[in-house]
């Protein structure tokens, strides 16, 4: 056990960090970007290693968007206050419009990824990264259905982590999964709660 800890130590680290990262979405508190910050560091070196590359290059747009989350989290709702965003729900033409685009990188990742790389699950890959640079952005929005594309992108990767032998990272989406439904209700509950104050 302490051998294989010597050697999956950045995974494991990698893994803790990104369920603190969760926990903090989930009760929307602005020190979730930090901590994404930090998760998706780790988590570079961890997809180049075992040749997620897709997943890799999704954890250095995940740096930038933790900047920008951070920034927009705190001065993007009532400049007089912090962190005051409020969730909201998708409008239908934002909805199409995210969704022809990540059908755009799906199928410009799936292309890299076939013919320049040698990933052994490139469409999975290219799948789950696609989703999740949308969820992203609309997580840095705090537009509430951003929790659905969350529960179809953990589910894949949970499966293509366990083909690949990443159980730490394979607990860790296993928990995104469950946790998934729990922040949707959360942030749901807190929308509801917003617009009963504002009547």
């Amino acid at each position: 056990m302490l051998s294989w800890l010597q050697s999956h130590y950045i995974e494991v680290i990698g893994a803790v960090t990104g369920i603190i990262y969760l926990f903090l979405e989930i009760k929307q508190k602005i020190w979730l970007w930090p901590f994404g910050f930090v998760t998706s560091a780790f988590y570079v070196y961890i997809f180049f290693t075992t040749k997620f590359y897709a997943d890799m290059s999704l954890q250095l747009y995940y740096l930038g968007v933790s900047l920008y989350g951070w920034w927009h989290w705190h001065y993007g709702g009532n400049k007089e206050s912090s962190n005051s965003l409020s969730v909201t729900h998708i409008k239908p033409k934002l909805a199409v419009q995210l969704a022809l685009l990540t059908t755009i990188i799906f199928a410009i990742l799936v292309f890299v990824l076939k013919n320049f790389t040698d990933s052994p699950v490139p469409i999975g890959d290219a799948f789950t990264t696609a989703l999740s640079i949308t969820a992203t952005w609309m997580l840095a929005k705090k537009i509430l259905e951003m929790w659905w594309l969350w529960v179809i992108a953990n589910l894949v990767s949970l499966i293509l982590y366990i083909y690949k032998g990443l159980y730490p990272t394979s607990v860790l989406f296993l928990f995104n999964l469950a946790m998934s439904f729990v922040g949707y209700l959360q942030w749901k509950k807190s929308m509801l709660k917003a617009r009963e104050r504002e009547k």
